[in-house]
């Protein structure tokens, strides 16, 4: 099992999905013994029975996937209903169960926050997946057409509906995350709702029928009135909380004052020099390195020398 990657959580390596062991359900049945099974509850968080105190705590950030993910035979002799497979480590199946499918609570919590800056990368990524279609499945229990429960199907990535035939899949909500410079400056702002002087570059949910670099655009001038004269792709993060998808890019803006909305309370240029001195004085608190969003400043700040 790989190290946790430089950089933002859930970028990989992950598991192979093995989309082809949806539609084959004795196979699923024969993975299931030996599975690893991460049983996840309504909050998102990874559920796991606490060892004996003398032993070892895992709980908390102490718990490591060892501890967390269990053997399919250890929970269910048979492959519980409620199951959906997540996908394949060489030979070994993983899949999410449900808290509330198990017939006995288990007492150890785990948050993905926790999770991603602790665990290797391919648990931390397959805890991820399994929060994110959990909250699918537990938000889209009926028919957005006729009303009626649906049935699920292809070991959880599916929704049928008996009513009106109606196949539903898991969303994604893709948004854009944007290092907006200057050519000397970086663009950072605030909401009111954070803790006192954290900062971060802007970010916004694409809309109907609007590309990734219109998004980009019209989410730069809501939220600070700074028009964008180009863009360039950097790197995507899945981001389970609940289910989006967060696009990076570096973007090139006009050097005008910022006019903040009400979507931010404060929005600034820093020159490198003006950023790395407010970090250092502890003005200044940037995005945790789980986040795409620390990712892109760092490499702006690369790219000033």
């Amino acid at each position: 099992m790989s190290a946790v990657p430089p950089g933002f959580a859930f970028r990989g390596p992950g598991l192979d999905r093995a989309e082809l062991l949806r539609d084959d359900p004795a196979r699923l049945d024969a993975l299931w013994p030996s599975a690893r099974v991460l049983v996840v509850d309504a909050e998102g968080l990874a559920r796991f029975p606490r060892p004996p105190r003398e032993t070892a705590p895992a709980t908390g950030a102490e718990a490591m996937p060892g501890d967390v993910a269990q053997r399919g035979d250890s929970l269910s002799s048979a492959r519980p209903a409620e199951a959906s497979l997540l996908g394949l480590d060489g030979d070994t199946a993983w899949f999410v169960l449900p808290h509330e499918a198990l017939a006995a609570p288990l007492d150890g919590r785990l948050g993905l926050r926790e999770a991603a800056a602790t665990w290797p990368a391919l648990p931390a990524a397959a805890l991820a997946q399994a929060r994110a279609l959990l909250h699918w499945q537990h938000r889209h229990r009926y028919c957005g057409a006729c009303g009626q429960a649906v049935q699920r199907a292809r070991a959880g990535y599916s929704a049928r509906c008996p009513g009106c035939q109606l196949e539903h899949y898991p969303r994604t909500d893709p948004a854009v995350i944007v290092a907006v410079s200057d050519g000397r400056r970086l663009l950072l702002g605030r909401q009111a709702s954070w803790p006192a002087g954290r900062w971060s570059v802007l970010a916004g949910f694409v809309e109907p029928g609007e590309s990734l670099e219109q998004a980009l655009v019209r989410e730069v001038m809501e939220e600070a009135s700074v028009p964008v004269l180009s863009t360039c792709y950097s790197a995507s993060q899945p981001w389970p909380f609940p289910g989006s998808l967060m696009v990076g890019f570096h973007a090139l803006g006009e050097p005008v004052e910022p006019k903040v909305s009400d979507e931010l309370e404060q929005a600034r240029w820093f020159t490198r020099a003006e950023l790395e001195a407010a970090v250092a004085a502890g003005e200044v608190t940037l995005s945790p390195r789980l986040s795409i969003s620390r990712t892109l400043i760092e490499e702006w700040l690369a790219q000033q020398g």
